[in-house]
């Protein structure tokens, strides 16, 4: 499988493309003006403890404080010295902190919609194969590492490069990390334990609240973090970006310093490649697939549901093979859906009703296949018995509606309007209510073309019936800037 990285750099936006094969797999959109904070880590100050939650929320200089839970609350205690290795119970919240308390702290979530971004004391500071963690002196490997022999391996090359230093702090071999030696351990752990020193200054020397660390721009967190084996190119439209990205790759990555170039095309690069259709696509409720089926994609703030629907594809044999052929290529767009429009939290897919159980556990095997590559956390339930597959997805940044859009000012986010002939009884209640609070010589309706048009046309016997029963006459007058719903009734 090719993979290239496409990087669209401009002073008010950048935006960063992974394409598989040729199609759009996932895209990362930072804007200048809006930056993302996941990773950045804070002194803020507690300013409400809510017992009944077992949360906290913290002042971290945001417009909104961000939340805690007592459960991302590291004990005073040291949690690696319990007695019998037994786990402790989770402790009150208000034994953890109080109000007006300094607590340093790591952002795990953006701020999403109405909601404050989430927090935790369990600091992670990342680097390109090792993530460190200053408070914790556990050793442990990705579960992407699955050869058990590397894994033995790589944890004897930390624990040997720590030299038994149990004031280290703890460390987390990246899936990068397979099949590295001992100098790139080295490199990372005295990178990360100089980083770790320089944010220890800055906590001692800020006061709450302050931003004490700031994880790296999009261009530069793509490459620490996106980058692998079988990436073959990465494609940067902006000189002065490709310039800071070759330094970092020399220093970093040098095994994929020949792969990154700059693209001084004319044409955009995400033109040229077919992005800017893509994204569009994924912002839409309908998702065509190749065989004449399609997906409908629904993204509440709840959860998300996915139906899918045989549309247009009738098959060849029958219906129960129709039925398993469509679920087959659904599972695998559904899968690049999912990481296209960055979907996260309880996710609901219902796939057509298969009555094979065969083709039951081959749809739920191909889903999880085509799920293997996507970057974020996923857990995944069987079949139900009312035949939907149920999973959650780490949801750490905004989708690429609520990145890219906002709620539609006319329907409010419904997605529906009312339509005119409901918004034409509307209107003959509203003018009855009129008559009977006040008493003017006539009535003049305000309201949008298509209302006013069927008021004259379909419902004008409905309206002389209305004049003669009130006495009054009623006039008209389209307002162009009147959404389908908006009217008003003016007395003369």
């Amino acid at each position: 499988m090719s993979e290239e990285i496409l990087m669209n750099i401009t002073p008010m936006e950048s935006r960063v493309a992974l394409v598989e094969n040729g199609v759009l797999q996932e895209i990362y959109v930072e804007r200048a003006r809006s930056r993302g904070i996941v990773g950045n880590i804070y002194k803020g100050k507690v300013v409400r403890v809510l017992p009944g939650m077992q949360a906290a929320f913290v002042d971290i200089g945001l417009e909104r404080a961000a939340f805690i839970h007592a459960s991302e609350i590291a004990p005073r205690q040291d949690s690696r010295h319990e007695k019998n290795g037994e786990e402790t119970q989770e402790r009150p919240i208000y034994e953890l902190v109080h109000e007006g308390q300094s607590l340093v702290v790591q952002v795990t979530k953006d701020p999403l919609g109405t909601k404050g971004a989430r927090l935790t004391t369990h600091i992670s500071i990342p680097a390109r194969y090792l993530v460190h963690m200053p408070k914790n002196n556990h050793v442990g490997i990705s579960l992407r590492i699955e050869d058990v022999e590397e894994r033995e391996r790589l944890r004897q090359l930390v624990e040997s490069c720590l030299g038994g230093d149990d004031g280290a702090g703890g460390f987390i071999l990246r899936t990068a990390a397979e099949g590295i030696g001992e100098d790139e351990v080295r490199a990372d752990i005295l990178f990360l334990r100089r980083l770790w020193a320089t944010i220890e200054e800055n906590i001692r020397e800020s006061r709450a609240p302050a931003n004490v660390y700031e994880d790296l721009p999009l261009h530069l967190r793509t490459m620490r973090d996106l980058v692998n084996p079988n990436i073959e190119k990465i494609r940067i439209d902006s000189r002065e970006t490709f310039e800071k990205v070759s330094k970092f790759v020399k220093k970093l990555v040098p095994e994929i310093d020949g792969r990154v170039e700059y693209y001084p095309g004319e044409r955009p690069i995400f033109d040229l490649f077919g992005v800017e259709d893509e994204i569009n696509k994924g912002l839409s409720r309908k998702v065509q697939l190749k065989s004449g089926g399609y997906l409908i994609i629904d993204q509440t703030e709840a959860m998300t549901t996915i139906d899918v629907n045989t549309g247009a594809f009738v098959g060849h044999r029958n219906l129960e093979e129709t039925i398993f052929k469509t679920n087959l290529e659904a599972a695998v767009a559904i899968a690049r859906q999912l990481r296209l429009r960055n979907l996260g939290g309880i996710i609901i897919i219902d796939f057509i009703d298969m009555e094979d159980p065969e083709h039951q556990r081959q749809v739920q095997r191909a889903f999880e296949k085509a799920m293997e590559h996507d970057h974020a956390k996923t857990n995944f339930t069987g079949v139900s018995e009312l035949g939907l597959v149920e999973m959650t997805r780490k949801r750490t940044r905004e989708s690429l509606e609520n990145v890219l859009c906002e709620s539609c000012p006319t329907c409010e986010g419904r997605g529906t309007l009312k339509t005119a002939e409901t918004v034409c009884y509307e209107i003959f209640r509203e003018i009855l209510r009129a008559v009977r609070a006040y008493d003017g010589d006539s009535y003049t309706v305000l309201a949008a073309e298509t209302v006013i048009d069927r008021l004259l046309d379909e419902e004008s016997n409905n309206v002389a019936d209305l004049e003669e029963f009130i006495q009054k006459p009623i006039r008209f007058q389209v307002e162009p800037i009147y959404t389908q719903e908006q009217f008003d009734v003016v007395l003369v």
